[in-house]
């Protein structure tokens, strides 16, 4: 640094030589900050996934569905699995809506159970659906082989199997034609689904499918637990929606006991939710960074007590004020940028790690995240950097010569 003035590069290596001189309270400053960066991009990187994947698995139930549900509720949340409405929710009704609402293409019933099944010595608990033929262009299954459930058969002692439970009760044996028992009910199987993975919470290849009446009967239920049902068009899912609760209105006594959901709605709902998880969380991990804001400033307060016979040098040799301004505002930045980016790295990784732990969730942070992280952090170090340069400054030339080095 000259005594007439400094460029830029002087500014720069004099920086860097202040740091070097106070490298284990340099190097936990700059590690503060990038973990509080990491932990800001990772946890967008998480909330981003889970927010894609949950819309994900809504998508793949189908397109342009309602979904109605036994009991009025005000909101789309929770839904017991046993229903408490006044109504029960039947498969006329649904025989009902595909004939009076022209709206709806197809509409399948849904029962829901829990029960063992045995081939043999051999058993497991499995996920029983009462459903219909309708299911499968609905969630459009396909068959690994076999046949699905038949047209219009409503009760009948049939199932369709997951894979998962073919390759466990029968191995490398044909299971089709073959006898099973589900709960207390002799079954013979007539297919088994090709393999699809989890949607929505439940393992498709460890299903049983049966047709509805029969599942209504075995698990003892009255009333539905689910009907899908898939309209013609999406710009038809508002009338549908008026018209399927004007039909279920009529036939239960003219009371409103069902709530009927959009795909859309259920989508926009989890979005929404996840977003603002999102971005609370975020605003705690960023706390973080203000913690290690305060950090650079103490190192910075250090320096400039330790560096004060040096600072009244360079200002009566004719450095301005300004430029020890520079000097001190430029270490901190130095110190916030590299944590910074450090922790964007660190917070890449530990996003990509995630990701390898758990394949199906899409952990990428959005763009925004690491833009937001990274401005963030260097405008801790420049804040928090401000009261040590001023400091510096205001020292009189005269008065840092005569003082003694700490």
């Amino acid at each position: 640094m000259t005594a007439g003035g400094a460029g830029a590069l002087d500014l720069l290596r004099y920086a860097a030589g202040g740091l070097r001189g106070h490298r284990l309270r340099t190097s936990l400053s700059l590690l503060g900050v990038a973990i509080g960066v990491a932990s800001v991009i990772l946890i967008t990187s998480l909330g981003e996934g889970a927010r894609l994947y949950i819309t994900g698995e809504f998508a793949s139930l189908g397109s342009n569905l309602l979904i109605i549900i036994p009991g009025k509720t005000e909101t789309v949340g929770h839904a017991p699995l046993i229903s408490t409405a006044p109504h029960d929710l039947t498969v006329a009704d649904v025989e009902a809506l595909e004939r009076r609402v022209p709206q709806i293409r197809r509409a399948a019933p849904v029962s829901l159970g829990a029960a063992p099944i045995r081939y043999g010595e051999r058993r497991r608990e499995v996920t029983v659906f009462g459903t219909t033929h309708a299911i499968q262009e609905i969630r459009k299954i396909e068959m690994g082989i076999g046949r699905f459930l038949p047209e219009g058969e409503l009760d009948a002692p049939i199932c369709v199997i997951g894979s998962k439970i073919q390759s466990e009760l029968f191995g490398s044996e044909n299971p089709l034609g073959k006898m099973v028992r589900v709960g207390e009910t002799r079954c013979r199987v007539i297919g088994v689904l090709a393999p699809r993975g989890t949607s929505i919470g439940v393992d498709l290849d460890e299903v049983v499918d049966i047709p509805v009446e029969t599942g209504l009967r075995m698990f003892n239920r009255t009333s539905l637990f689910r009907v899908l049902a898939e309209v013609r068009s999406p710009e038809d899912l508002d009338s549908a929606t008026g018209a399927v609760l004007a039909v279920l209105k009529e036939r239960h006594g003219g009371e409103e006991d069902v709530t009927v959901l959009t795909q859309d709605a259920v989508i926009s709902t989890f979005d929404t939710v996840l977003r603002v998880l999102t971005a609370a969380l975020s605003v705690i991990a960023a706390i973080s960074l203000t913690v290690a804001g305060i950090g650079i400033m103490n190192v910075m307060l250090v320096s400039v007590s330790e560096r004060t016979r040096e600072i009244g040098l360079l200002k009566a040799v004719g450095v301005t004020r300004s430029q020890v301004l520079g000097v001190f505002l430029l270490e901190a930045s130095v110190i916030s940028t590299a944590g910074g980016l450090l922790g964007v790295g660190g917070g890449l990784a530990a996003g990509r790690f995630v990701h390898h732990l758990y394949p199906d969730l899409p952990v990428h942070p959005p763009l925004w995240a690491i833009a937001m992280a990274l401005a963030v952090s260097v405008s801790v170090g420049v804040l928090f950097g401000a009261l040590p340069a001023r400091n510096a400054t205001r020292l009189d030339p005269v008065e840092a010569l005569m003082r003694r080095r700490a």
